[in-house]
């Protein structure tokens, strides 16, 4: 210190005559003469010994922070590993009774009409059921900050007309007519495709239920502002009362109706207004008791469309299926622990598609085998597999030369977004979730089959 021409410094700990102790700071600089010689020191004291304290409750604190969040970043995947494994569980038998019953009101010889009605409150049912699950499961999502969204330029003609497809049968049966607008394709606005499609479907969805017998739904799109766009959903229902209307965005809260028949669980809404504002969105109410009420939505006009991406998204540089001659039989394997579902898809391909060879394997290691052994032109594969994973199957296929050109579609009850993400980034050509809808299936093996042509014969 005296060499260096410095002062020292350090905090030491002394105790006083009673025992008590206390945290005094020292300062000691040197002082030298004109010639460089010491000539004495000076001593600074200075009791710390509340800033010490201070120091110690917050290091305490910044201990119990760091617990607590390692306790909550446990919890949070502990919930998302509980809801992604109870959508599983949920979706696996939903997936047989809409399955089969989607089979009996197609099949053959036809049903009666008694058990038609029969068939399609099955399926009603089922359904109802199905949107009930995604949206607690979205609702979670939402609130643990999980939920993904992939905003981009859409067209809105595009998604109304979707919409409308899905929304006219249960129009029809309620006895209901909607009205959609005639619009361009040069509408585009900025949002997520399907949760776009969520909120019109759960809105027109509401505006049929509570209508009255023979009412109407109009669905209208306006400018309000620059670069601002709302889609109304009119409707001739009795209307909600104004000290109710606060209360629409309430989590389970049905205003009264949890004695009608009408269905629901209340939460709807609170999903519909959480996914509007996480596209950069608005959304409100008008309600005139005995007239009917106007739910809106309000979105960002985009600039462009872009161009329309290609459905069957195989890995980049896939090598082409090779041709296959008119004799060699055609051959789907399908790779599925869940006996039940093996049967359903067996029926439905030798219902609609009786031309293709159906193989199947109960685990993933099997699958691989017979992937190798008999080189199906398509592989329908379950993502939750005895054994190895049906994601870490596709890796095995794609790295065998024998088997990469294989396309490959999964069929899952994980019907999370981040479980749907994984799939198509780890090169399934499609993500097809329990339960599915038989067209759906149909077609997205048609487009699978497209390089081999006389596979697609009736």
């Amino acid at each position: 210190m005296i060499k260096e021409k410095r002062e020292f410094s350090g905090e030491l700990l002394h105790y006083r005559k009673d025992g008590s102790s206390f945290w005094n700071q020292l300062v000691v600089s040197p002082v030298f003469d004109d010639l460089g010689q010491l000539t004495h020191f000076i001593s600074i004291n200075t009791d710390v010994s509340e800033r010490k304290r201070l120091d110690r409750v917050l290091h305490d604190n910044n201990l119990a922070l760091q617990q607590a969040t390692l306790v909550a970043e446990k919890a949070s995947l502990a919930k998302s590993d509980f809801l992604s494994s109870m959508s599983h569980e949920l979706r696996s038998p939903l997936n047989a009774i809409l399955g089969f019953a989607q089979l009996l009101e197609t099949g053959t010889p036809a049903l009666t009409p008694a058990q038609q009605v029969k068939t399609e409150k099955i399926q009603r049912g089922g359904w109802s059921l199905l949107m009930l699950i995604n949206d607690l499961l979205d609702l979670a999502l939402i609130e643990s900050g999980k939920l993904a969204m992939s905003l981009a330029p859409l067209s809105l003609a595009r998604v109304l007309l979707e919409c409308q497809s899905m929304i006219e049968p249960q129009a029809e049966r309620h006895g209901i007519r909607v009205d959609f607008p005639q619009l361009t394709s040069q509408l585009v606005v900025t949002a997520d495709p399907l949760r776009l499609q969520q909120v019109m479907i759960n809105l027109l969805s509401n505006a049929i239920k509570y209508n009255r017998s023979n009412g109407t739904v109009n669905v209208s799109v306006d400018a309000v502002a620059a670069g601002v766009l709302r889609i109304s959903v009119h409707d001739t229902g009795h209307g909600i009362p104004e000290e109710k209307l606060s209360q629409l965005f309430e989590p389970f809260n049905r205003l009264g109706q949890e004695g009608s028949t009408t269905e629901g669980t209340g939460i709807g809404l609170v999903v519909t207004r959480r996914l509007i504002e996480l596209m950069g969105g608005k959304i409100g109410v008008q309600s005139t008791v005995g007239v009917g009420s106007v739910f809106w939505v309000e979105l960002s006009l985009a600039q462009t469309l872009p161009a329309a991406p290609c459905h069957l998204t195989g890995s980049v540089g896939q090598p082409s299926v090779p041709v296959r001659s008119e004799t060699t039989p055609c051959k789907v394997l399908y790779v599925e622990d869940n006996l039940v579902n093996m049967e359903l898809v067996a029926q439905i391909l030798a219902t609609a598609r009786p031309n293709l060879q159906l193989l199947r394997a109960e685990n993933g290691t099997q699958g691989i085998d017979m992937a190798r052994n008999h080189r199906p032109q398509v592989i329908l594969m379950d993502l939750h597999l005895p054994g190895i994973t049906g994601l870490e199957a596709l890796k095995i296929l794609r790295q065998d030369p024998a088997t990469r050109h294989i396309p490959v579609l999964a069929i899952s009850a994980n019907a999370m977004p981040c479980d749907i993400s994984k799939g198509l980034a780890a090169g399934f050509v499609r993500y097809l979730t329990k339960p599915f809808k038989i067209d759906e299936l149909l077609a997205a093996l048609d487009l699978a089959l497209a390089p081999e042509g006389q596979c697609l014969a009736r």
